[in-house]
């Protein structure tokens, strides 16, 4: 289960920069079974040392990651936990942010709108960000997660109904 990627080096001692697809810290702990996996044939195992949030971040200390061109080497590189590692979920109207990250969109009358690419924590509710096909009128679309605007989520098909609000695009 994704719940992160390293983009980059922070500061000179080999510090990582992870944007998190994850709601809490505690998804990279090492007590959850983090991994780093670079791409599907190159996978191994990282030790954490720490882990601290950083603006809208998290910045993590690994082991053996010692000078700023290793950790920036480390760039592009998926963080994973293994999914038996998270807790099930309440109900059905409660997902993963990780289950939504990559998901298709399609409007009521199936057309398709894009995939989400990103999600927003905003307080009140969280916004999903849809990347939109090449030639639509905008280049991404920022829907409320809210049930009178997202009205079906298929974690198995990857796959969610939303009905665009009057004026949205």
């Amino acid at each position: 289960m994704r719940i992160g990627k390293i983009v980059g080096a922070h500061g000179i001692h080999g510090a990582v920069k992870v944007y998190s697809y994850a709601e809490s810290l505690e998804y990279f702990s090492q007590a959850q079974g983090l991994q780093a996996i670079e791409t599907a044939s190159r996978e191994f195992h990282c030790d954490v040392l720490w882990v601290r949030p950083h603006k809208n971040m998290v910045c993590m200390g690994l082991k053996g990651v010692t000078t700023r061109d290793q950790a920036q080497a480390l760039a592009g590189c998926e963080l994973v936990i293994p999914r038996q590692s998270l807790p099930p979920v309440d109900d059905d109207s409660t997902n993963y942010w990780i289950d939504i990250i990559g998901m298709a969109v399609y409007s009521t009358d199936q057309a398709y709108l894009g995939q989400v690419t990103n999600i927003i924590a905003t307080g009140a509710n969280d916004v999903y960000v849809v990347e939109t096909p090449e030639g639509y009128p905008v280049e991404e679309i920022l829907l409320p997660a809210i049930a009178s605007v997202v009205l079906q989520v298929d974690v198995q098909r990857q796959r969610m109904v939303v009905e665009l609000p009057e004026g949205l695009i």
